[in-house]
């Protein structure tokens, strides 16, 4: 992503989660926290373009040591006051997932819940960063919607190549052991955003 890409991207999304309230509400996604159980306190996680905090105030409350980054600073001042509302310390940075420092084998967990802004190109680079940021034996919780979203219209990208199916996933995480991986429909309510029957899709894979 070029610097002008990047600041019109940042404008877009400055403009957007510049309404008073939550854009996608403050409560995590239900996906992610269903798999609460998988996760242990004092684990260190990612929380990918994590907009507005309520992903990473969600996981550090579960106890687990969190860093998240949005392009947004925004939402990423939003994200900090959620998180000192809720007492919980969260390290954010404000850049895209071409800026961000990403460490190998660094994180237990990386969440990675709607981030479907990334075109088929992007979205190769992108998931092997996530892959070579997680430690052996690593999580990677994953959300998204399905092609079939385009007939709800209730949320997301809008282009079919950035929605993923579940032959994609697999293929893409073929090395890792998929624990859960579930294509249905659901009714969400995140937010303003994310409201009304949803084409779903939801991975946990752990990385060997």
């Amino acid at each position: 992503m070029t610097s002008g890409q990047f600041d019109d991207a940042a404008r877009v999304w400055n403009e957007r989660f510049s309404r008073p309230e939550f854009l996608f509400g403050t409560e995590p996604n239900a996906y992610l926290a269903r798999h609460a159980g998988l996760l242990k306190p004092g684990q260190r996680a990612l929380a990918v373009a994590d907009g507005e905090g309520r992903n990473s105030v969600w996981l550090a409350t579960q106890g687990l040591r969190v860093d998240a980054f949005d392009i947004s600073f925004v939402a990423v001042d939003k994200a900090r006051r959620l998180a000192r509302d809720a007492g919980v310390d969260v390290d954010y940075r404000v850049c895209d997932c071409e800026g961000w420092n990403w460490e190998t084998d660094a994180y237990d967990v990386i969440a990675a819940i709607f981030i479907q802004f990334a075109d088929p190109v992007s979205r190769v680079r992108l998931f092997a960063r996530m892959k070579a940021a997680l430690k052996p034996g690593g999580l990677l919780i994953l959300q998204g919607y399905t092609p079939k979203q385009l007939e709800f219209n209730t949320g997301g990208p809008g282009e079919l190549d950035n929605l993923y199916t579940e032959p994609l996933l697999r293929g893409e995480f073929s090395e890792f052991d998929i624990l859960d991986l579930q294509v249905y429909e659901e009714e969400l309510h995140e937010g303003v955003r994310h409201v009304g029957r949803s084409a779903l899709v939801g991975m946990v894979a752990r990385k060997p």
